[in-house]
């Protein structure tokens, strides 16, 4: 047997100035998984698309129990328990091997979909069986033995069905790359939750240079086209062999035609219906085509000659309309009080591409993005602006005010301008001068009367209009407004899962939310890491050992919902040589 430590150090990056990949987001599932291992239970199966990190999710939920391990490939599935070979004697009968296996209490099994037929049997015996809690780990799409399938589909475990990382928890999991938003929000694009792809990307872009300094900021972006490498290539395979009559053609015509969909009249039918069988394309409600996956267009458009390719693309105006159109959306929606996410391809693309942004469509973009709290996010589309046209004063004010600062607005008739009051703790500067009946009016009447549970409903209408900063805040408020103390930890816990949503948002209603919801010592620590201090410093400064510190940190991690050293400054808002 072999301990899940020796498989974790796979799972590691293999570039020299990347950080080890910190487990992040997973929460449920990772209470979900200890609970179906805990003595008593069953087992359970985690099932997803490759890559996805169920495996990451099963060591970790497993981390420091005594556990065996068997994987399943491609070479071996065709040998009679090769996947057990480590475990069992040679030649040994499927009942031998149940009565063998009995004594383990728990087997973790990788990559199910690929056991032979006779290690998928002994799985399900000891599944059938009981004595050993089973934990299966099967990728999607892919046809499993009988055998497997029967684990969940004839109700012996429990499904967990792993859906991909959020684009928060992708930006958390990123965060020691030094990667500007929009590099991130375009990684989680085309990904679309394939960790082991992600890593690849990421490995690939650094390797080759192509990570652009960002001026003044201390970090770096991806502009321009996608990287082929091998792994991008093997998720590329069935729209790059497409060689059906028509279907390459049709293909490379959406793919040239990106960001805008392509008319459901102007394609074959007949072609459409083959490829929309097999997954490449998209059809939206108003009839128009677009390829399903963000890496098909990059890949074809990379492997099409430059003659075709000249007669393929679309010149730069076909998409000024289609830009202006996002732009007159984003603004009705903040004016609707209303900061949702809605679709903008078109900008994004440009920016993927490196095209510049007219400084007007940038700024309503980083207006919109700090309206919901991604602070951050909001200062790359100003940046974004200020590239092509440095003295644009609407992008220069909204890279100003996605510091955070409540007090630095220029227009003082603005409502968010007004509501910055409540936000600071003085909703009585707000009477009478915010909209009626509004969400941020709701708010204030709230903190006004110092109604925590109304203010806990005034932060779920928030949020739900995309406020999540906002949201955020009224639950804090809620927290100090509450006399019952389970209430109270309950808006915390909220205020704290919306914060951590809001990656670089610093503000007086949030001050020493996140601390709280650690113990006196972990504070004591995790102050002293946000300030720069080493584990070995900490350790001399409070009496304690290196490892009584590394511990403390590794839990205030997990309450904090981070791996990561470097997120700390934000999430505590320590001030630089802070003593304890």
């Amino acid at each position: 047997m072999r301990n899940d430590e020796q498989h974790a150090k796979t799972l590691e990056p293999t570039w020299p100035s990347w950080p080890s990949w910190p487990f992040t987001g997973r929460a449920t599932e990772l209470e979900l998984v200890r609970d179906a291992s805990a003595a008593g239970r069953p087992g359970i199966v985690v099932t997803g698309p490759a890559g996805h990190g169920k495996t990451r999710l099963i060591t970790e939920a497993l981390r420091g129990t005594d556990h065996a391990r068997v994987t399943g490939t491609p070479e071996a599935r065709h040998l009679p328990l090769a996947a057990f070979a480590h475990l069992l004697p040679d030649t040994v009968p499927l009942p031998r091997a149940v009565r063998i296996l009995s004594g383990v209490r728990t087997l973790v099994v990788d990559d199910a979909q690929l056991l032979d037929e006779t290690s998928a049997a002994l799985v399900h015996q000891l599944a059938v069986q009981g004595r050993t809690r089973t934990i299966v780990a099967a990728a999607d799409g892919v046809p499993a033995p009988a055998a497997v399938s029967r684990l969940w589909t004839g109700e012996l475990l429990p499904r967990l069905a792993l859906d991909p990382l959020s684009r928060e928890d992708t930006a958390q999991l990123l965060a020691g790359a030094g990667l500007e938003p929009l590099t991130v929000r375009r990684l989680h694009r085309v990904c679309q939750g394939d960790l082991r792809l992600l890593r690849d990307l990421v490995a690939a872009l650094a390797g080759a240079g192509r990570l652009a300094p960002v001026p003044g900021t201390g970090e770096r972006a991806w502009r321009g086209p996608l990287p082929l490498t091998p792994a991008v290539r093997e998720r590329l395979a069935p729209a790059l062999e497409r060689s059906g009559p028509g279907e390459r053609d049709t293909l490379e015509r959406l793919a040239f035609a990106e960001p805008l969909p392509v008319p459901l009249e102007e394609l074959p039918p007949h072609v459409l219906e083959d490829l929309e069988a097999d997954g490449l394309i998209h059809v939206d409600d108003q009839g128009g085509v677009t390829l399903a996956h963000p890496l098909h267009g990059a890949a074809l458009r990379a492997a099409t000659g430059r003659l075709r390719a000249r007669r393929a693309a679309r010149v730069a105006d076909a998409h000024h309309a289609a830009l202006a159109a996002e732009q007159r959306t984003l603004v009705r929606r903040m004016e609707r009080l209303d900061v949702r996410p809605v679709p903008t391809p078109v900008g994004e693309w440009r920016v993927a591409e490196g095209i510049p942004l007219p400084p007007g469509y940038a700024e309503v973009r980083a207006r919109f993005a700090r309206l919901r709290g991604e602070l951050r996010e909001a200062a790359a589309w100003a940046r974004e602006g200020l590239r092509e046209t440095p003295s644009d004063t609407g992008c220069r004010a909204e890279l100003h005010l996605s510091q955070g600062r409540l007090d630095d607005h220029t227009d003082p008739d603005d409502v968010h301008a007004v509501y910055a009051a409540v936000r600071l703790g003085a909703p009585e500067r707000a009477v009478g001068r915010l909209p009626a009946g509004s969400v941020l009016a709701r708010h204030a009447d709230a903190l006004a009367r110092g109604d925590g549970a109304a203010l806990d409903g005034a932060a779920e209408a928030l949020a739900e209009r995309g406020f999540l900063l906002y949201a955020a805040e009224a639950r804090a408020q809620a927290v100090r407004a509450h006399r019952d103390p389970r209430a109270a930890r309950r808006s915390r816990t909220r205020a704290l899962a919306l914060a951590r949503r809001c990656a670089g948002a610093r503000t007086p209603a949030l001050a020493g939310l996140v601390l709280g919801d650690l113990t006196a010592r972990q504070q004591q620590i995790v102050t002293l890491a946000a300030a720069g201090l080493s584990n070995r410093e900490i350790a001399e400064r409070l009496t304690l050992s290196v490892r009584t510190v590394g511990n403390h940190l590794y839990s205030a991690y997990t309450r904090l919902g981070t791996g990561d050293r470097a997120a700390l400054p934000t999430l505590v808002n320590a001030p630089e040589g802070v003593t304890v």
